[in-house]
């Protein structure tokens, strides 16, 4: 069996000697696992980085099977972004979201989003709020969707301020405001209005969290990325400078 896609590295692992067992999130066909034979040879390591767009071909005998994977580079976007602590620190937090997936199941617009993210890590002033919305996305991919079209309590589309934290769904201005203390803010950038500012961000953050623990992190019992937390410490600290 044989197929062949794009993809972007998410993660690797040393087979043997030589090899490597790479962990690609392809456009086509999800999530997969292969050898790279090779893979831990000079000319394959900046090719086998979390973050590089490669062109997969997998082949294996029988459909179950692990399979290998040849791999061309296609964009190695790794190389610029290890050497910006906070750019790697969303790189990381990307990669590590991505491989809450399910294996080999297509998730082809949410490839595409986490394309667009890495196409913007050289614009410090736009890739955070790019994450957020990707981890919106996955909550969306995975069934947790949040619902912020309309208020939870009035139905109405506009004036729309706050998250309920019981039920996910938007609230609005009027409405939620007795109760602000027990709802998330809902950023602007969320709703479809243009501009943000590192608060906004941070706001957005906190929101994607609380779900990703209770649907994604909390039920397999596994931490939330320790970049995620480090890159929200960090834009925190740039709010306050």
């Amino acid at each position: 069996m044989e197929w062949r896609d794009e993809g972007v590295v998410i993660g690797v692992r040393p087979h043997g000697e030589t090899s490597a067992i790479a962990e690609i999130l392809t456009a086509e066909h999800g999530r997969y696992l292969g050898m790279v034979r090779g893979g831990r040879s000079r000319h394959m390591r900046p090719v086998l980085q979390p973050g590089n767009l490669v062109m997969v071909t997998w082949r294996a005998r029988l459909e179950e099977h692990m399979g290998t994977f040849q791999l061309e580079a296609l964009s190695l976007k790794a190389g610029f972004i290890l050497a910006h602590p906070l750019r790697l620190a969303g790189l990381n937090t990307l990669m590590a979201m991505a491989q809450m997936m399910p294996e080999r199941e297509p998730h082809p617009r949410l490839y595409n989003a986490a394309h667009v993210v890495l196409s913007q890590m050289e614009d410090d002033a736009v890739w955070p709020a790019l994450l957020v919305r990707w981890e919106m996305g996955l909550l969306d991919e995975l069934g947790f969707g949040l619902d912020l079209s309309r208020c939870a309590a009035t139905g109405q589309g506009d004036d729309l301020a706050y998250v309920s934290p019981r039920s996910g769904r938007a609230v609005s201005k009027g409405a939620g405001l007795p109760y602000h203390e027990r709802l998330f803010l809902l950023p602007a950038f969320l709703n479809g209005e243009e501009g943000f500012v590192v608060a906004d961000v941070l706001e957005g953050f906190k929101l994607t969290g609380f779900f990703l623990e209770r649907h994604v992190y909390g039920p397999r019992q596994i931490q939330m990325p320790q970049a995620r937390a480090w890159l929200c410490e960090n834009l925190k600290e740039q709010m306050a400078a």
